[in-house]
């Protein structure tokens, strides 16, 4: 991780913060890539100050458009609908994830600025972010990828080798959205059973040209697991600011301000017809 340069990338004048942690089951997956689309084009274009956005979805699995390869694809979809998930494919690369009530994610939205920024450079920033959250514990948090975990990357976030959070990128319109999604609480492997039946029913040990992870449940853990405590979504979106703030001289919180709604709708609308599209 360079350090300064990912610090150079959070120290902000003002940072808008948007905490859509609390809004409960009835906010959508959808409803997110949506915001963090308008965020992009409204940061981007210079129209808003650097966004933090906060989000909770409950019983929801994000597919990558790969999933949506899989040789029996019905029959996978169908384990997720059993255990009591929806799901949604996202708009933005990578794999299968599960979001519920114990799963905070995070978006960091800056402008595409200062000659670029570079891929790895928004991963570190959020590392560094991610690390100032936790600094009391005495835990070594890594960034490698963790091969044996769902949806598998190389800023896998990790302590003693299980996993507890993974980090994307999305980027439109001269905006970059980094976004990380924490398991607080709850169980890790749980989850990541959840996301292996998906793959066994799906591919039935059938070759596909496409590659799927093979997961091991036990190399993924939530925080509160790993470091031995009650951890709870308020703690961490507590820390989450508090660290923010540190980098800023000042956060302020805001809804979507006036043309950001037009924009929104159409987001919305575009990622609804996607999906439509993509899982019939």
């Amino acid at each position: 991780m360079d350090k300064d340069k990912a610090y150079e990338l959070l120290r902000r004048d003002r940072w808008r913060v948007i905490d859509q942690s609390s809004l409960g089951p009835m906010f959508g997956a959808l409803q997110s890539f949506a915001m963090d689309d308008t965020l992009c084009t409204a940061v981007g274009a210079g129209q808003s100050d650097p966004a933090a956005r906060s989000w909770v979805h409950h019983q929801t699995v994000v597919l990558g458009i790969q999933d949506t390869k899989l040789p029996f694809l019905a029959d996978a979809l169908n384990v997720l609908e059993e255990a009591g998930y929806q799901y949604i494919v996202r708009n933005s690369g990578g794999l299968a994830v599960v979001l519920d009530e114990g799963v905070l994610n995070i978006s960091l939205v800056f402008p595409d600025s200062e000659k670029g920024i570079d891929i790895n450079r928004g991963y570190d920033a959020m590392l560094l972010l991610i690390k100032e959250m936790f600094r009391d514990f005495d835990m070594n948090i890594e960034a490698k990828e963790i091969t044996r975990s769902y949806c598998p990357g190389s800023y896998d976030l990790s302590i003693r080798d299980r996993k507890f959070a993974g980090i994307s990128q999305r980027r439109i319109r001269n905006g970059v959205a980094v976004q990380i999604y924490l398991c607080v609480n709850g169980s890790g492997s749980e989850r990541a059973e959840l996301i292996r039946n998906f793959y066994e029913k799906g591919l039935r040990e059938e070759q596909s040209k496409f590659t799927f992870p093979k997961i091991e449940p036990e190399v993924m853990a939530s925080l509160a697991e790993l470091l031995g405590v009650e951890l709870s979504v308020q703690d961490v979106m507590l820390r989450f600011l508090r660290s923010l703030k540190e980098f800023s001289g000042e956060i302020y919180s805001s809804a979507l301000q006036g043309e950001e709604y037009t924009m929104y709708d159409m987001y919305y609308g575009r990622v609804v017809d996607r999906n439509e599209k993509v899982l019939g």
